[in-house]
């Protein structure tokens, strides 16, 4: 099968430009002015951007929590990333203390292994680090092809490691050419807090956000920082929502440290004033909560400093009915958004249609530095000769609204229910298919692949 995409605007995260593209097989054959190849199917882009599938390298699908499981699976997670325009995802494996990495890898492939309709891979999430956990990440790099492990500083008991395993798994991974990413938040301290608004009552859902001060993200994004230092190791900071962990990453700079970082769509354009719609407010409780207005600008500001890398999702959504369980204390809440389907035109109308970055920068940030960070570049995240055939058609100028009686995702509510977005995803294409047009799914389920990762080698 051939493709040839004429008269687009190109976008990539440093070019802008008007071309087509022949797509032969899965791949990227040519790029040029007025090509004259023969194609089975000739697609007019003109007065649209084309721009590289989208990478979302933060979500959870078909994932236990709480007693549930998240209500997206990897059929309905990744067909609904793909109708906004993501082409890829990467999945959480966590790993359940006593067990092992590949007892845990088991189960996830159990689910996802040919029900995907976007491309996909894993991190793992290490939440047991022994002497048996430390023999299986060569394994997990070099045979398994995941190159980067989750770790967590809260949700002790369940996920939670200690700063010593935390640097001991450091040092391994960076061995063996991985990286370590965490949710950096201090545990200790909202357990207390958490305990302590219980005891005093206070079970409505703002006391999620209360019990989750900005200190205890700024905290533990300074502290894995530094014990990233000492084992000399390159880490990742998922969802970051605030100025003051922000600072902290930019404070270590100063001694010419690298940590990469990444923010949440959500984290840029809601704030917690939502926590105050009584029981409502749960449809935004995740962890970390929302922030304040101050903490979107500055996360902004990181975004075009360079300082923030990546903007993902965190997609872990659930049924009204599973949040309900919450209903009578916040703490059983299940934590989680769902925007996996939002994200790109978020970040489009909200960022560049705003003019708060460039388009170059949405790029960058959605699909190029993703694939270089986790070792997927050049075949994800750009269009060049040979690369995969992932590429969105957007029209920049459609005006639509957020809802989820018209949204994909397996859930029944939007956390932006009427929003007013400019900019919509018209086709999308995975490994030279036309996956998405016009709404309309072209592919069946199991065309996802899962994707290999190499070696983290990149510097951006």
């Amino acid at each position: 099968m051939s493709i040839l995409i004429k008269n687009g605007r190109i976008v990539t995260a440093s070019d802008d430009y008007i071309a087509d593209i022949y797509i032969e097989g899965e791949t990227i054959a040519a790029i040029g002015l007025n090509l004259e190849h023969q194609a089975d199917e000739i697609i007019d882009a003109t007065g649209k951007i084309v721009f590289p599938g989208a990478i979302d390298p933060h979500v959870h699908l078909e994932m236990p929590f709480m007693g549930t499981f998240s209500s997206d699976t990897y059929e309905t997670g990744t067909l609904a990333a793909l109708h906004g325009g993501t082409t890829m995802v990467i999945d959480f494996v966590l790993q359940t203390q006593g067990k092992s990495l590949r007892h845990a890898l088991d189960q996830w492939q159990g689910r996802s292994n040919g029900n995907c309709y976007g491309d996909y891979s894993f991190h793992m999430a290490v939440t047991d680090f022994n002497e048996d956990t430390r023999k299986e990440i060569q394994q997990m790099i070099e045979e398994e092809g995941i190159n980067s492990f989750k770790t967590f500083m809260a949700y002790k008991g369940a996920l939670m490691i200690d700063d010593g395993q935390m640097v001991q798994l450091m040092k391994e991974v960076k061995k063996h050419g991985g990286m370590v990413t965490v949710h950096a938040t201090n545990g200790d301290m909202i357990d207390s807090l958490i305990a302590k608004h219980k005891s005093e009552g206070k079970l409505s859902p703002l006391y999620h956000y209360l019990s989750q001060p900005e200190v205890t993200e700024a905290e533990a994004s300074g502290r894995f920082a530094d014990m990233l230092e000492y084992a000399g190791a390159t880490g990742y900071i998922v969802h970051m929502t605030c100025e003051g962990a922000l600072n902290q990453i930019r404070q270590k700079t100063l001694r010419n440290q690298k940590v990469y970082v990444e923010t949440c769509i959500q984290y840029l354009i809601i704030d917690a004033s939502l926590y105050e719609k009584d029981f409502e407010g749960a449809k935004w409780v995740m962890s970390p909560p929302l922030r304040e207005k101050k903490d979107q600008e500055a996360l902004w500001a990181g975004l075009n400093q360079g300082l923030v890398q990546v903007v993902a999702t965190d997609h872990c959504p659930f049924m009204w009915e599973q949040k309900l369980m919450g209903k009578d204390d916040f703490s059983k809440i299940p934590n989680g958004h769902p925007a996996i389907e939002n994200r790109v035109e978020l970040l489009y109308s909200e960022g560049v249609n705003k003019g708060k970055i460039s388009v170059n920068k949405f790029v960058e940030v959605l699909c190029t530095n993703p694939a270089k960070i986790f070792g997927m570049y050049p075949k994800k995240g750009c269009i060049a000769i040979g690369s995969d055939a992932d590429i969105v058609i957007f029209d920049p100028n459609e005006k639509h609204s957020i809802s989820a009686k018209t949204h994909h995702m397996n859930v029944d509510y939007s956390g932006y229910e009427g929003w007013e977005c400019t900019g919509k995803c018209k086709q999308v294409l995975l490994r030279g298919k036309v996956a998405i047009d016009n709404g309309e799914v072209q592919i069946e389920k199991g065309y996802g692949q899962f994707v290999k990762r190499g070696k983290v080698k990149e510097v951006i």
